[in-house]
């Protein structure tokens, strides 16, 4: 070897192990005599705690601990258990040179002699204060949300274990759901559903495809405690692990029982009106057909009447004449049912005794209705007037007593009875408040379905044979009731009967019109001295039967086809009396009695119409004349006005 080689110094396990101590500086390491003096100091420690080893070595450990600490006597009690138990361990608060605070983790582990005689202490601390920090941040943060959870009481929010298990339970669950955290937790969700959707694997399928998608959401009916039912939306999560392993789901219900209830009321509301306006579309359509029949009816029977007071009675001739008209009269009835269902037909409302006009066609109905029907009927003693029109009330009762007659077809009672009624507010059938009647016609017939019930009304729908019926029965009883200010109500059930109620309202206080209480007396037809009368239709047809009639009559007439033409004749010729169509194009019949009474104030005018939307307060200065109308008809209503005159 050469003598001038370098040969390394040698370390000694010692010296190893300074060094290795010396290097960290993630830790506080050093050592402590028996009775708690700092005897070595690495530059871990002095990096932590601020103090060079100058300045500690020989200080006693306790001035790392904060006063509090010290006043309890911590420093001491981690020595000695060190010393007892051959270890202490301990996480807290120390305090640097600089007065700061640092979160530590300790531990002091004794030093003995190979005899056992404790010699000092070996301690190791560590600074976790930023640990610390976010521990108490993921803390407060876990607790916030605790709150923020159990806060929430309009959402059940839970979360379940991979089989289905209720793992917590929020405040919303407690109150939508009705069980308490100790009652449920442990449980399968899916109790929360019904009968039908647990036997038809409906929990295993939401948490199925929960897994599989990522994602359920759902709504239908859920259980609560108390076995009532709510209507829940239903939001299932997986949650997986950072292996992508479910390890439960989270569980979101909401209980929506009145937004779906306000949302079928709206599905209902918007049906109601689409309903609404088809029903007005064919009302318009059937009052304009009926009013064009009105005029052909009108042709027909005039002139039927007419030929047949003309023509000597003959046994092959005369009776089809009859035939005819009473064919033309049934198709007269139709338009009225029409006209009733448009809500156009010719209404004049009136106060009604009903148990009297019940009792004065109660004849009637039993000989139409056959010895197999029972007609039962109840009024109490002191009924209130209701205001209606009573003919066509009494083909309303005709009709409805036909019916309950076709749904008994081996015979059976049909009960007709009255009872007032007072609706405080609106009620469930569509009437305001104010004091009703409610007259009821009930059978105990074979009944409708809730399909058939729902249709009953509709016009042209009917459940009798071809040729049989025509559908417009109840409409023509449904447009009565609506024009008189009530409603038509019916009730049925299959096997057990029909109940039709017609609300009407009663007649108000101070009233003097007269009362109708049953059928009375035609009036009496007294001859008249021949008029000049001006007759006005623009149908050709019945302007022509029009004016045979009033020739027939005896009276001179003048006939015009537009309101320009009726002037001209008032201007040239003296008219007594004016006989005009209503429904005129450009300008109707009741603007030509207006213009009449400006310029002709005594001429007299009746209004021949079958509509009934004429302005209100035309009814009390003019007098109506019904389509299709026969020659008497038109005899009375000229009575009349002249008698007004």
């Amino acid at each position: 070897m050469d003598d001038q080689e370098q040969v390394a110094p040698s370390l000694t396990d010692e010296n190893r192990y300074r060094l290795l101590i010396d290097a960290i500086t993630d830790y506080a390491i050093y050592m402590l005599d028996p009775d708690g003096r700092v005897t070595s100091w690495n530059p871990g420690a002095q990096r932590f705690k601020g103090y060079a080893a100058a300045e500690i070595i020989g200080q006693h450990f306790s001035r790392f601990y904060s006063q509090e600490d010290r006043a309890a006597g911590a420093p001491a009690a981690a020595l000695r258990t060190a010393a007892e138990e051959g270890r202490f361990e301990k996480e807290g608060w120390r305090i640097r040179k600089d007065g700061s605070r640092f979160w530590a983790h300790v531990i002091i582990d004794p030093i003995r002699a190979e005899d056992g005689s404790l010699i000092g202490y070996a301690k190791i601390t560590r600074d976790l204060t930023e640990r610390r920090i976010a521990e108490t941040a993921l803390r407060a943060s876990q607790e916030q949300f605790r709150l923020l959870v159990q806060g929430v009481t309009d959402y059940a929010i839970y979360m379940l274990d991979p089989d289905g298990q209720v793992t917590n339970w929020n405040a919303g669950a407690e109150r939508i759901k009705g069980y308490r955290a100790d009652e449920i937790v442990g449980q399968h969700f899916s109790r929360f559903y019904t009968d039908e959707d647990r036997a038809a694997g409906g929990p295993q399928r939401a948490l199925a495809t929960a897994a599989a998608e990522g994602r359920y959401e759902h709504e239908g009916w859920r259980l609560r405690k108390d076995g009532t039912q709510f209507w829940a939306h239903v939001i299932i999560d997986p949650i997986r692990d950072d292996g992508g392993a479910v390890i439960g789901f989270a569980k979101i219900t909401r209980d929506v029982t009145e937004r779906r209830a306000a949302q079928k009321a709206l599905d209902d509301a918007r049906e109601a009106l689409l309903q609404s306006q088809k029903l007005e579309a064919i009302g318009q359509l059937t009052g304009g057909i009926a009013h064009d029949f009105n005029n052909l009816l009108m042709a027909v029977l005039g002139s039927l009447e007419l030929v047949r007071k003309r023509l000597p009675h003959d046994p092959r001739i005369t009776p089809l004449i009859d035939n005819a008209m009473q064919g033309a009269q049934r198709g007269a009835a139709l338009t009225q049912r029409m006209l009733a269902f448009a809500r156009k037909q010719e209404l004049k409302l009136d106060p009604v005794d009903l148990a009297g006009l019940v009792r004065g066609m109660t004849s009637l109905l039993q000989r139409s209705l056959g010895p197999a029907m029972r007609i039962e009927t109840h009024f109490p003693r002191s009924l209130p007037l209701v205001c209606t029109d009573p003919n066509q009330l009494e083909n309303a009762l005709l009709n409805l007593a036909v019916n309950a007659r076709d749904a008994m077809p081996d015979g059976g009672a049909i009960r007709i009875e009255a009872l007032p009624e007072t609706l405080t507010e609106s009620a469930s059938i569509g009437l305001p408040a104010g004091d009703y009647v409610r007259l009821t016609v009930s059978d105990t017939g074979h009944g409708m379905d809730a399909a058939t019930l729902a249709r009953a009304a509709e016009p042209f729908f009917t459940t009798k044979g071809i040729g049989k019926g025509t559908g417009l029965g109840l409409s023509m009883i449904h447009g009565l009731a609506e024009q008189s200010g009530g409603r038509m109500v019916m009730r049925s059930q299959a096997g057990e009967g029909t109940t039709v109620e017609l609300w009407l309202p009663q007649v108000l206080a101070g009233d003097e019109r007269q009362v109708f209480s049953g059928a009375g007396a035609v009036e009496e037809i007294h001859p008249i001295a021949p008029l000049t009368v001006l007759a006005v239709d623009d149908d050709s047809l019945v302007l022509l039967n029009t004016v045979a009639m009033l020739e027939d009559l005896g009276h001179t007439v003048f006939p015009a086809m537009s309101v320009r033409d009726a002037l001209a004749v008032l201007k040239r010729e003296t008219i007594d009396l004016v006989i005009t169509d209503f429904a005129m194009p450009q300008v109707t019949g009741l603007q030509l009695a207006d213009e009449i009474a400006a310029s002709h104030p005594g001429v007299a005018v009746i209004l021949a119409t079958g509509y009934a939307e004429l302005p209100a307060g035309s009814e009390s200065r003019l007098a109506r004349l019904t389509k299709p109308f026969l020659q008497d008809d038109l005899a009375r209503a000229m009575q009349e006005v002249l008698r007004r005159d």
